[in-house]
């Protein structure tokens, strides 16, 4: 036999990092150690089980002919050992040997190793909430979680499900729930949904989509306890701003690296959790590789230390670990943090750094708000999608987006991620020869119109102020005027500022009538979504007006109340 490999893990990165290493040298004597019965499923398909979207769980875990990969898959198909029911209780690194336990037997022995790969995963985090070992109280972690939540779902009476936590787990679990008929309450303590992907304008747009699907949501606020019945099944959730039925309760608060085994064999993990790799995936000990949820990485954009946890970067890590194994060079360059998911009729996703990452950096960023048709405006499926995109100021290098809305987001945010991997500016990004027809794309696709914006505004041409900020001013009782352009039409259909320093002048109206707009205020033009409003503002300034300025995004990414 070659050399000896084993990997403790095996759900993404272990049968990654296995299968890799296996067709790099037919030869090795590869053995997995996983401590579940289940192996190399989909994790990130639970949700569209819990919908019903697929329809047995069972199909997350085969291959794309219907192949299941368990014990018998990988021993006849990859000449792979797998030990599940198997927990790795310690390592050895001086005598090179996995100390492991059979749960189910008891059973104890020792698995000698050349080369040890930890693909441990990820942990889910349950805050110290009294009354959390209820029954029907669940995390979403693993297969046999979404089973269970999948079977209190199926009984009749269980109307009321409470998901404590605004992120990702919380808002792609929400949708499944409704859709199985479910009231859906979400609780956050923070004072929005997706609060570590999305700043308070998207999410805010998002928020709206929910609430109009008949979610319930309760942000800033803190769970205080969740109670039971006499039979000991949950029966409410108790908040700082009252209490919520619950017939059903799911913890999404979060994801923990799984370290123990590291931290106990003394390998080096980050102050806030996490093992520390390399770029080849090697672990303080050379003769250790880690990957997948239970490691920390390297931020491409900004050259932070995060963590981020998320299957394809799992299974990316594995290819490197099983590459290297086998006495490869292949290195991981490290995230971008992009992440998508869907919501109803809502595709939602993020890349690089947000505008508060840049601000705790001290990087002086500029960015724009810009919303528009996903295709040609004229073409029947366009729908609209709101790009948040962030840049440089001084380098113009792009850093970020955030992009929300029923159309087509994953394509743009895959062109955001590529542009940053290889530094583009927004110059550069402004120029990308992307594809368009009708039925895909606008002629100026939305990131290209996006990027011109930016450019605009480093370059002195566009002046604009936030939602946030038009807001403020008025908090502060600001003397200032809103222009607004649009067709008359339009104010009933989008809504109207609320307020009364607003006045109302059609584009095609506003050189005629430009004596009803006052030269000695402020003026802050909008219109749907902004592109007349900086019409406006160039307008105004031929005529001599020396402080106007538009508001990005238009009434449509506006986040707060209409008339």
């Amino acid at each position: 036999m070659g050399r000896k490999i084993v990997v403790v893990g095996g759900v993404a990165c272990g049968p990654k990092s296995a299968s890799r290493a296996r067709r790099m040298d037919p030869e090795a004597e590869i053995t997995i150690v996983e401590k579940g019965e289940l192996l190399s499923y989909a994790g990130c398909g639970l949700p569209y089980f819990l919908s019903g979207d697929v329809k047995d769980s069972k199909e997350l875990m085969e291959t794309a002919v219907g192949v299941v990969r368990d014990t018998v898959f990988f021993k006849n198909a990859k000449d792979i050992n797998v030990m599940n029911n198997t927990l790795a209780e310690s390592v050895d690194r001086k005598k090179k040997v996995v100390s492991v336990v059979n749960v189910k037997s008891g059973e104890k022995s020792d698995l000698p190793y050349d080369k040890l790969v930890l693909a441990t995963g990820g942990v889910p985090f349950v805050p110290p909430i009294p009354g959390r070992d209820l029954n029907k109280v669940f995390t979403l972690c693993c297969v046999e979680d979404a089973r269970a939540i999948d079977l209190v779902m199926s009984k009749k009476g269980n109307k009321n499900a409470v998901i404590v936590g605004g992120g990702l787990i919380g808002l792609e679990v929400t949708e499944a729930l409704v859709t199985r008929g479910l009231n859906v309450t979400i609780v956050e303590m923070l004072d929005r949904i997706l609060p570590q992907l999305f700043e308070f304008e998207m999410s805010a747009f998002l928020e709206k989509h929910l609430v109009a699907n008949g979610v319930k949501l309760m942000t800033g606020t803190t769970v205080k306890e969740i109670k039971g019945n006499a039979a000991g099944d949950v029966n409410a959730v108790v908040t700082d701003a009252g209490d919520i039925p619950a017939d059903l309760v799911i913890v999404a608060v979060g994801t923990r690296p799984n370290d123990k085994l590291a931290v106990d064999a003394g390998l080096k993990v980050h102050e806030k959790g996490g093992i520390i790799v390399n770029d080849k995936m090697e672990t303080s000990d050379k003769n250790i590789y880690a990957g997948g949820d239970c490691v920390v990485q390297k931020e491409i954009v900004g050259g932070r230390t995060v963590y981020v946890p998320l299957g394809s970067t799992a299974n990316r890590h594995g290819r490197v670990i099983g590459t290297n194994l086998m006495g490869g060079k292949d290195t991981f360059k490290g995230i971008s943090g992009a992440a998508i998911m869907k919501a109803f009729e809502y595709n939602a996703g993020r890349t690089g750094l947000s505008e508060k990452d840049c601000k705790d950096a001290g990087i002086d960023c500029v960015t724009t708000l810009a919303i528009s048709p996903d295709k040609a405006h004229f073409y029947p499926t366009a729908k609209p999608i709101g790009i948040k995109l962030i840049a440089n100021r001084k380098t113009r290098k792009l850093l970020g987006a955030q992009i929300i809305g029923p159309g087509e987001v994953s394509k743009r945010i895959d062109v955001v991620t590529t542009a940053m991997a290889f530094g583009a500016t927004v110059d550069d990004v402004a120029n990308l020869d992307l594809s368009y027809a009708p039925p895909f794309a606008p002629a100026m696709d939305n990131i290209t119109t996006a990027a011109n914006i930016v450019r605009n505004k480093i370059d002195g041409l566009a002046k604009s102020l936030t939602p946030m900020e038009v807001k403020a001013k008025m908090d502060k009782g600001d003397d200032f005027v809103l222009l607004d352009v649009r067709m008359p039409f339009e104010l009933e259909e989008q809504g109207k500022m609320p307020w009364d320093n607003t006045i109302h002048i059609p584009l095609g109206k506003l050189r005629s009538d430009i004596n009803k707009v006052p030269k000695n205020k402020e003026i802050i033009s909008f219109c749907k979504i902004s592109l007349r409003g900086y019409e406006a503002q160039k307008t105004l300034e031929g005529f001599g007006y020396k402080d106007v300025k538009f508001m990005d995004g238009g009434i449509l990414l506006w986040p707060y109340e209409k008339k």
